[in-house]
Protein backbone atom coordinates (compact mmCIF):
# COMPACT_ATOMS: atom_id res chain seq x y z
CA UNK A 1 0.00 0.00 0.00
CA UNK A 2 1.59 3.11 -0.81
CA UNK A 3 0.98 6.42 1.27
CA UNK A 4 -0.76 9.06 0.23
CA UNK A 5 0.54 13.01 0.66
CA UNK A 6 -0.43 14.66 4.11
CA UNK A 7 -2.94 16.82 2.12
CA UNK A 8 -4.82 14.10 0.85
CA UNK A 9 -5.18 11.99 4.20
CA UNK A 10 -8.13 12.77 6.26
CA UNK A 11 -6.53 14.41 9.27
CA UNK A 12 -7.47 13.55 12.79
CA UNK A 13 -7.57 15.95 15.74
CA UNK A 14 -5.94 13.19 17.57
CA UNK A 15 -3.41 10.81 16.85
CA UNK A 16 -1.73 8.52 19.09
CA UNK A 17 1.76 7.31 17.21
CA UNK A 18 2.97 3.96 18.63
CA UNK A 19 6.06 1.70 17.83
CA UNK A 20 9.52 0.62 18.83
CA UNK A 21 11.72 3.14 19.91
CA UNK A 22 13.93 3.63 17.05
CA UNK A 23 14.57 6.08 14.18
CA UNK A 24 11.27 5.20 12.30
CA UNK A 25 9.34 5.81 15.42
CA UNK A 26 10.96 9.92 15.30
CA UNK A 27 10.70 9.98 11.91
CA UNK A 28 6.70 9.46 12.32
CA UNK A 29 6.25 12.21 15.12
CA UNK A 30 8.63 14.79 13.14
CA UNK A 31 5.98 13.98 9.89
CA UNK A 32 3.43 14.41 12.62
CA UNK A 33 4.93 18.10 13.50
CA UNK A 34 5.39 19.00 10.03
CA UNK A 35 1.82 18.22 8.92
CA UNK A 36 0.91 21.00 11.21
CA UNK A 37 0.53 18.60 14.90
CA UNK A 38 1.75 19.30 18.12
CA UNK A 39 3.08 17.41 20.77
CA UNK A 40 0.24 16.34 23.43
CA UNK A 41 1.76 15.06 26.63
CA UNK A 42 4.60 13.70 27.35
CA UNK A 43 5.76 10.18 25.19
CA UNK A 44 5.30 7.23 27.59
CA UNK A 45 7.70 3.60 27.15
CA UNK A 46 6.39 0.47 28.05
CA UNK A 47 8.13 -2.85 27.70
CA UNK A 48 5.78 -5.75 26.22
CA UNK A 49 7.31 -8.49 26.60
CA UNK A 50 10.99 -7.82 25.59
CA UNK A 51 9.70 -5.78 23.18
CA UNK A 52 9.87 -1.64 24.15
CA UNK A 53 7.11 0.42 22.69
CA UNK A 54 7.01 3.87 22.68
CA UNK A 55 3.75 6.29 22.46
CA UNK A 56 3.07 9.70 21.80
CA UNK A 57 0.07 11.79 21.05
CA UNK A 58 -0.54 14.36 18.46
CA UNK A 59 -3.48 17.01 18.30
CA UNK A 60 -4.18 19.22 15.43
CA UNK A 61 -5.11 23.30 16.10
CA UNK A 62 -7.61 24.72 14.03
CA UNK A 63 -11.41 25.02 12.73
CA UNK A 64 -12.81 22.09 13.83
CA UNK A 65 -13.88 21.60 10.25
CA UNK A 66 -10.62 20.47 9.16
CA UNK A 67 -10.70 17.69 11.59
CA UNK A 68 -12.55 14.51 11.33
CA UNK A 69 -14.78 13.92 14.00
CA UNK A 70 -15.25 9.76 14.51
CA UNK A 71 -18.54 8.45 15.47
CA UNK A 72 -18.79 8.02 18.78
CA UNK A 73 -18.44 4.20 19.76
CA UNK A 74 -17.27 3.27 16.40
CA UNK A 75 -13.81 1.64 16.59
Amino acid sequence: MTEQPAQQRERLGYRLLTGSDDRAFCERVSQALADGYRLYGSPAIAVDGGRVVTAQAVVLDGPPERAVRPVVGQV
